[in-house]
């Protein structure tokens, strides 16, 4: 969409971020709706390790990226590293989640990134579907140990 300006999110945000973070937590985990909960959203937008991109209609957030810059130990370069993104069911389909990568692409370059990677939950086709048009797979296979499986579910 031409009229989507993609920007880095501050403090000021988390009234509109938090919504979306409870709204993404819903889709992904089918329970009951999660209450926007703006301490969390305002913590996020304070860690020093994440940065969040925001997806703007006008002064409507739309959608968001999470991620982080880390250093590469085999070439001594660093990456770029996708948490997760996210787009309002009615603005999907619209370009904007591909804005949303391509941001990140073009940050990557100012900051010199070996590379973009992000993890994709094989169930979610529709994001499956847009990420093997704009990026190739890795060859690596996720693994994980769960330490709080409370957390978790």
């Amino acid at each position: 969409m031409s009229n989507t300006e993609i920007k880095a999110l501050v403090q000021a945000d988390a009234h509109k971020l938090a919504p979306l973070i409870a709204e993404n937590a819903q889709a992904l985990k089918r329970g009951a709706p999660r209450r926007p909960d703006e301490y969390y959203a305002e913590k996020i937008l304070a860690d020093r390790s994440a940065e969040v991109v925001g997806a703007f209609q006008g002064n409507q957030l739309v959608g968001f990226a999470v991620y982080f810059d880390l250093p590469e130990l085999i070439t001594g370069l660093r990456i770029g590293q996708l948490e997760d993104i996210y787009v309002l069911p009615t603005f999907r389909n619209k370009g904007i989640g591909r804005k949303l990568i391509e941001s990140l692409e073009v940050e990557g370059k100012r900051r010199g990134w070996l590379h973009l990677r992000w993890l994709v939950p094989g169930k979610n086709a529709p994001a499956v579907a847009l990420y093997e048009k704009i990026a190739e797979p890795d060859h690596a296979k996720s693994f994980i140990i769960r330490i709080d499986r409370a957390a978790g579910e």
